[in-house]
């Protein structure tokens, strides 16, 4: 199992071959439907973004409220291909990758090798395991969104699988 740390550096994305187990810590942003529809909304202005998107890695994912004493509660992965027609924008704009679950479509594949990116599978099912992973949990955009807001999260040992890498490598 090969230990990351996130963000991602230049070039480490051009590593990991489909297939692989990792284990993710550092830091990652969540992120889901609407606020990518926010975020494109912003880039189609000409407006800058709430956060540095340069290497980042989007889970997309909505936490659930955090139990006393915990950073977090659940935090399971959405279907990825729900957010197929934002991924490419955002690549294109430097995001490092993204952390999901499902299949994408073959354009955002195609971004993601054009960029050098990474997309990482999770596990559905598996939230309350993700939700221990997370140490820290911060919103930085559109709290307004509830769990669909943008969330700085802090993780230690998060699983996952690099499911397309950028050589267009993939597991399904």
């Amino acid at each position: 199992m090969k230990k990351l740390t996130l963000p991602l550096k230049n070039g480490e994305a051009a590593e990991l071959c489909a297939g692989e187990n990792v284990l993710l810590s550092g830091v990652i942003l969540t992120a889901r439907d609407c606020a990518h529809k926010r975020l494109t909304e912003l880039i189609q202005k000409g407006e800058k973004l709430p956060f540095e998107l340069k290497n980042a890695i989007i889970y997309y994912a909505g936490p659930c409220p955090a139990r006393p004493g915990l950073a977090s509660g659940s935090c399971g992965p959405t279907t990825s291909a729900r957010m197929d027609s934002f991924a490419p924008i955002l690549l294109d704009l430097g995001l490092g990758g993204m952390i999901g679950k499902g299949e994408m479509s073959d354009e955002v594949r195609a971004a993601i090798c054009k960029n050098g990116a990474v997309y990482f599978a999770a596990v559905g099912g598996a939230g309350a395991l993700y939700g221990n992973a997370i140490k820290k949990s911060e919103c930085i955009a559109f709290p307004d969104l509830l769990s669909e807001a943008v969330y700085r999260l802090e993780i230690e040992n998060f699983p996952a699988v690099v499911a397309y890498d950028c050589r267009g490598g993939s597991i399904y």
